[in-house]
């Protein structure tokens, strides 16, 4: 027989995680209800655990002899014989003195991936340390507050015999979920900070910590990387409204004017007169070639006469990540391009569109291609954890952000620093 145990939100999500993995014949033998634990149980929910036992055919069992090992008396060298040599356990204390050595490399690679990765991000420990200060003196400002309305009278709860370091987490983690941050990636960062914290745990280690791991799951941005020796051909492709064709701009002016390079636009964007206009109304500003494609056969004749470009902007049509035809019309004009060629796609959509609606357009998308996050509109808008959670929801790495019509401004490489601050809760 056998037994597993399966745990959900609720009694039937547990039974039907059990008949999933253990099929339809599974028999429920218990069901309880785990309360959570922790310093942070209060903002956890309640879990349901189920026994499942599953009856299994015995399989035939298999006698099997047992040959004795020949002890040689004497080791011969020249014996053509194996040697067995009997294993003799290493005492306790080398055991322990093997576990230490490993543990102090394992600290040691630890300290040196952390502090390689802080040295790629070029964070500066002034820079981080205000940054901080400036967080946790905003933070501290609101949980004394609460504590006045306390004193005075309003809203006096259990919270208020909580400790400072729980108050000032419960005030992170409220933080978060008012920037929008989804809630399951909310807890994941709460029991990540549970497993290093403990009584007396002060409030700069926590902010310090929390920091450091939204900066450790935002990653490293990737901007458009033109080292590869080849010319680069970047399709940018999302939703209508998001502001493609502008983006397409500013990032033709940044490396058209400030680093010199050789740039040309391709436009794919048939459907709006309106966009094919004003990308060539760019065009002729920055004294740029414009090619109006109708097809992937005519992407890929235009893409081959521009071989002495350095970087090809195409410019795709919006439309409704709902709309199957014109999907297949994008996979076919970004496998046009032929090998010759580096190519690289941006998927560009709008900070202020709900998450659920960027998941539908992230999977959608994802089926034909992988490509790269460029968020749009953050002037538009006061909550940041879309940033975070559709990176944390599809994998794709971030690139850019832009906050308004400005060409060539109001564009930059994703500041990871700006937008964890934010989320905790700076301006």
């Amino acid at each position: 027989m056998t037994i597993n145990k399966f745990q959900g939100k609720t009694e039937s999500e547990a039974i039907e995680r059990a008949k999933k993995e253990m099929g339809p014949d599974v028999v429920i033998m218990n069901v309880r209800t785990i309360k959570p634990k922790g310093m942070f149980r209060a903002l956890k929910g309640v879990l349901y655990e189920v026994t499942a036992a599953l009856e299994e055919a015995e399989p035939e069992k298999v006698v099997r002899a047992e040959v004795p090992v020949k002890q040689p008396e004497s080791i011969n060298l020249a014996a053509d014989e194996q040697i067995r040599i009997p294993y003799s356990a290493p005492p306790q204390q080398e055991l322990e003195k093997q576990a230490e050595k490993v543990l102090l490399q394992l600290q040691k690679q630890g300290a040196k991936e952390t502090q390689d990765y802080a040295q790629s991000n070029q964070l500066q420990s002034s820079a981080i340390e205000e940054r901080l200060d400036s967080l946790q003196s905003l933070l501290e400002e609101r949980i004394s507050a609460e504590k006045k309305n306390q004193e005075d009278g309003l809203g006096v709860s259990d919270e208020s015999k909580t400790k400072e370091g729980f108050s000032f987490v419960k005030m992170l983690y409220q933080t978060l979920l008012d920037n929008e941050v989804h809630e399951k990636f909310a807890n994941q960062i709460l029991d990540e900070l549970e497993k290093v914290s403990g009584k007396g745990t002060s409030i700069d280690y926590i902010l310090s910590h929390i920091y450091q791991k939204l900066i450790l799951k935002f990653g490293q941005p990737k901007p458009i990387d033109l080292d590869g020796g080849k010319p680069k051909v970047i399709f940018f492709i999302g939703p209508t409204g998001v502001g493609k064709t502008t983006t397409v701009a500013k990032i033709a002016s940044r490396y058209k004017v400030d680093e010199g390079r050789k740039v040309a636009f391709l436009t794919a964007d048939t459907y709006r007169i309106a966009a094919t206009e004003q990308l060539r109304t760019y065009a002729s500003i920055l004294d740029m070639p414009l090619t109006i494609v109708y097809s992937p056969e005519e992407t890929r004749d235009a893409v081959n006469k521009l071989t002495d470009c350095d970087l090809i902007l195409v410019d795709t049509a919006g439309f409704s990540h709902k709309n199957a035809a014109q999907c297949e019309d994008v996979k076919n004009l970004i496998g046009s391009v032929s090998n010759d060629f580096a190519t690289d796609v941006f998927l560009v959509i709008s900070a202020t569109t709900k998450y659920r609606d960027l998941q539908e357009i992230c999977d959608i998308y994802q089926r034909f291609t992988d490509f790269k996050l460029i968020f749009t509109k953050l002037d538009e808008t006061s909550c940041y954890g879309n940033l975070l959670n559709i990176h944390l929801y599809s994998g794709a790495d971030l690139s850019y952000t832009t906050y308004g019509q400005n060409v060539p401004d109001d564009i930059e490489v994703f500041d990871t620093q700006k937008i964890v601050k934010k989320l905790l809760g700076g301006d």
